[in-house]
């Protein structure tokens, strides 16, 4: 069994204020990681958020929850369920490679 972590491991903020708020998180960088306790495996990539509006519902970035930003994470573009299929894959793929590269037979030890 695959067990599954995600985690942000940066976020970009905006330096001048955007609609009124400071440190308007922009982008984020995520890594989904797998290990069945002995393989592990990881996807990686960054994602964009549009900007906020005057009047959107906002959290100022000191009070954001690694959560919340996963949340924006899957609602713009990342595919939860597909990349958890590609690391659990990639694990079971390391644990039962279906290519090896076995001893030569001539080969002596």
């Amino acid at each position: 069994m695959t067990t599954l972590n995600w985690t942000i491991e940066y976020m970009s903020a905006s330096t001048q204020p955007i609609a009124g708020q400071a440190e308007v998180v922009l982008t984020a960088g995520w890594r989904c990681i797998g290990t069945d306790g002995t393989n592990t495996a990881s996807n990686y990539g960054s994602c964009s958020f549009p900007e906020p509006k005057t009047g959107d519902t906002f959290t100022p970035y000191a009070q954001l929850t690694q959560a919340e930003v996963l949340g924006w994470c899957y609602a713009n573009g990342v595919n939860q369920t597909a990349t958890e299929a590609s690391v659990t894959q990639q694990v079971a793929t390391l644990a039962n490679p279906p290519v090896i590269q076995p001893p030569l037979p001539w080969a002596t030890a």
